[in-house]
């Protein structure tokens, strides 16, 4: 077979339709895409009372599936969990700490008990406020844990700003529809070198075309019967660093696969209510990935060296 010459390869023509396949197979993969948008949505105070209407309706089954502590991923020995966060949080003697969206408090409660802290707790839903009191008194922390009924995007007008080591979302991040404007109420409420933790759940990024729209559909189905507003990672990262935070880090849940709970009491919630179930396993397509972020409020004027942001965690260190 006689080889053939770049210049029989190369034609015009071939030229001209590669460059075409290679324009029509850009524009598919970023139609593909799932779309990100410019801004944050405008804080809706209707939504946030849902989601208190919502809880207060289901209090006894979130109570009958998952027990005190409402956290869909988890470990089999919730206390576990509890440990794991403590941990991915740094917590330790001394510090004041924010509870936005505390449930019925065990979390607080478990703090509390095995570390010599403060904490306020938030809950927008009566109900919860009820029995995170109970929760609190039975265990004999009502000096060191204070429970307050309200909705976390107007902490300062609940609690005194500036005054907090660190705030925390233990799945709760996620019933903010303006997360942006929730963030700024963190550094509100921070100390300068306060964090912001937050253990939530994510938009899932497809991996193949066909599970865009799976993907898109099945979100749709958890922000509506939760109410909740599923994040897009990436904005939550900008509006992190657009802030001024300092992201200390972000990861995947760190927990040992035989520990993992396997989200079947999600499962039991959804035969017990109806709520979000799932018709066919069989196609489904997991729509979510779960993600800890932790962030600090520096400490230092990030301005005064703009050109070394680089090193600003190195910079957060010698001021400790």
């Amino acid at each position: 077979m006689t080889e053939r010459s770049f210049f029989d390869i190369y034609t015009p023509r071939n030229i001209w339709l590669e460059m075409v396949f290679r324009f029509k197979k850009l524009v598919r993969s970023r139609a593909d895409r799932p779309a990100r948008p410019a801004t944050a949505k405008a804080y809706d105070p209707g939504h946030a009372r849902s989601v208190g209407q919502f809880y207060n309706q289901n209090h006894e089954h979130f109570l009958e599936a998952y027990g005190q502590v409402i956290q869909a991923f988890r470990t089999k020995d919730v206390n576990g969990l509890l440990d794991y966060q403590m941990h991915s949080m740094g917590l330790r003697e001394g510090l004041r700490l924010l509870d936005a969206g505390c449930g019925v408090a065990a979390p607080a409660v478990y703090f509390a008990s095995q570390i010599q802290l403060t904490i306020d707790a938030v809950t927008i839903s009566q109900k919860q406020y009820e029995a995170a009191l109970g929760n609190v008194a039975e265990a004999g922390l009502g000096s060191r844990v204070k429970i307050v009924c309200g909705d976390y995007h107007r902490l300062p007008d609940l609690l005194p700003p500036g005054t907090y080591d660190g705030v925390y979302f233990l799945e709760s991040f996620g019933h903010s529809r303006d997360k942006k404007h929730l963030l700024d109420v963190c550094w509100t409420m921070l100390k300068p070198g306060g964090f912001v933790y937050i253990k939530d759940l994510f938009r899932k990024v497809p991996l193949a075309p066909e599970h865009t729209a799976v993907i898109d559909r099945e979100i749709q189905k958890i922000d509506t019967a939760y109410h909740y507003e599923v994040a897009n990672l990436n904005d939550v990262l900008d509006w992190i660093r657009g802030k001024g935070f300092m992201l200390e880090f972000l990861k995947s849940i760190a927990l040992k696969p035989e520990d993992f709970e396997n989200l079947d009491i999600s499962n039991i919630f959804q035969e017990l209510t109806g709520i979000a179930t799932i018709d066919n396993w069989a196609e489904y397509v997991f729509p979510v990935d779960f993600f800890e972020i932790k962030c600090i409020k520096p400490d230092f004027d990030l301005s005064e060296r703009p050109d070394r942001h680089f090193l600003q965690n190195i910079s957060q260190q010698s001021h400790e």
